[in-house]
């Protein structure tokens, strides 16, 4: 499993943004990401369509709309 995961959906604005800034911070802390359609999910789309793109690390929402790239790089490291 990835640690991280990154929600979105197509005519995403923001997603593209977000999808840079994951890679980058995936690549300096040596973790696989994924990405995810929200579109393909139904309970996703409930849940999360309406504040995307979203970063979930472990499973768990870190956050939404941008990728708080300093945050999620502290938080990867302590959790390693």
């Amino acid at each position: 499993m990835n640690r991280l995961t990154l929600l979105t959906t197509k005519d995403c604005h923001l997603c593209g943004e977000a999808r840079a800034d994951l890679e980058a911070v995936s690549r300096s802390a040596g973790v696989a990401w994924t990405e995810i359609d929200v579109a393909t999910d139904p309970d996703l789309a409930r849940e999360y369509g309406d504040r995307l793109p979203v970063v979930l690390l472990d499973g768990a929402e870190h956050g939404y709309w941008e990728v708080d790239v300093d945050r999620l790089e502290r938080d990867l490291a302590a959790s390693a």
